[in-house]
């Protein structure tokens, strides 16, 4: 799989969100946002869009793929 580059902690910590708050509002378990933030792990679509509405940015700003 291609790398990609993850800005969702810059985005979350805007937000004034811990990792355990934003994992509460999209479902899944903090872990997730780890493996996320760390560009780990490659998120569906709806999980994309769910944490897009959280932080309040654009998909294409939290992640970016080469």
């Amino acid at each position: 799989m291609e790398p990609f580059k993850c800005n969702l902690k810059k985005y979350r910590q805007l937000a004034g969100m811990t990792q355990d708050e934003l994992a509460g509002k999209v479902g899944v378990r903090r872990e997730t946002i780890i493996r996320l933030e760390a560009a780990k792990y490659n998120p569906s679509l709806k999980l994309a869009i769910d944490i897009s509405r959280a932080v309040g940015a654009p998909i294409e700003e939290l992640f970016i793929f080469d």
